[in-house]
């Protein structure tokens, strides 16, 4: 298919025919494994397809260009139903998804070099920046990549944040539009798709009591996804749902099979997961087919005789 009709698809998004955005299909072990580091910038848009096509201030355009070289995952937000701006200067918010601690901060900075990516990347919060305690809930609107994440996530947005004002934002493409609408929980880099507005709105109340919900979890951002898919399994065998309550040990790779040493909350367990292709109903730009991964094994070992903590 030529590039031109894969765009214009990508614009319209697609037919969804039964199955297709609904949470039938399964989403796991699908989260955006390159975000560790998180910088999102308020900016009400319109947003381009990609981020370097936007009609940015120059000095947000530095910032996603330094984010993006350190690694860091460059993200525009927006207050779900409103296009004021924050005032003057740059509203920015940062996280690290992957420390011990998964924190968020936020500031308002005059310009690119008031805010030290250096210090995020090396797991400290920048001087500009101001630890927050509250978790920041991001929905995929991101029309211009995808139009099913703006048809589906903008009502979602909106009903999410009528329950937690101040703590929702729309957001530009999160990864994996064919999971849309999909839902991002920060600090710790929860992904959810296929969401219902119910549906987020029941992860959004774990998730500040610091649990998931497997149901439509797509994963941690940061991990590998046949790690994310062993920690589902070993969720799924055991009911654990506290956040921090399952995480990989440890784990090789033998072609396309995983094996995963994975810590419970009481037990640590052998996974051995492999990848498997699903086609879709969609047969067109949101997805012709998933990879999602199947169990092959799951054995229970040694018990835990550590504390683990439900927050990390």
């Amino acid at each position: 298919m030529a590039t031109g009709s894969v765009a214009g698809e990508a614009a319209r998004g697609c037919a969804h025919p039964r199955g297709c955005h609904t949470g039938d299909l399964p989403v796991l072990a699908s989260a955006t494994v390159g975000a560790r580091f998180w910088l999102l910038i308020e900016h009400s848009g319109p947003w381009a397809s990609h981020l370097e096509d936007c009609r940015l201030p120059e000095d947000v355009h530095t910032l996603i260009k330094r984010a993006t070289h350190l690694g860091i995952r460059p993200q525009l937000i927006r207050r779900p139903g409103r296009r004021n701006p924050h005032g003057t200067g740059i509203h920015v918010m940062v996280a690290d998804s992957t420390a011990a601690q998964p924190w968020l901060a936020e500031g308002v900075i005059a310009g690119p070099d008031d805010l030290d990516m250096d210090a995020l990347v090396a797991g400290v919060v920048p001087e500009s920046c101001i630890l927050v305690s509250e978790p920041v809930f991001l929905v995929c609107t991101h029309a211009k990549r995808n139009a099913c994440c703006a048809r589906i996530g903008l009502p979602l947005a909106r009903a999410l944040a009528e329950m937690l004002p101040d703590r929702v934002w729309e957001t530009s493409h999160v990864g994996g539009d064919r999971y849309a609408a999909n839902l991002v929980c920060l600090p710790h880099g929860l992904y959810y798709g296929s969401m219902s507005q119910a549906a987020a709105i029941a992860a959004a109340d774990a998730y500040r009591s610091g649990e998931v919900i497997l149901d439509r979890f797509r994963g941690r951002a940061g991990i590998p996804e046949p790690l994310q898919a062993a920690e589902h399994f070993v969720r799924s065998h055991t009911g654990e749902l506290s956040v921090g309550g399952v995480a990989v040990e440890s784990s090789r790779s033998d072609g396309d099979t995983t094996e995963a040493f994975v810590r419970g909350s009481d037990a640590r367990f052998r996974v051995v997961v492999e990848p498997m292709t699903l086609t879709t109903p969609c047969g067109t730009a949101c997805a012709d087919t998933i990879t999602t991964y199947r169990l092959v094994t799951l054995d229970r070992l040694a018990p835990v005789r550590y504390a683990t903590s439900a927050l990390t």
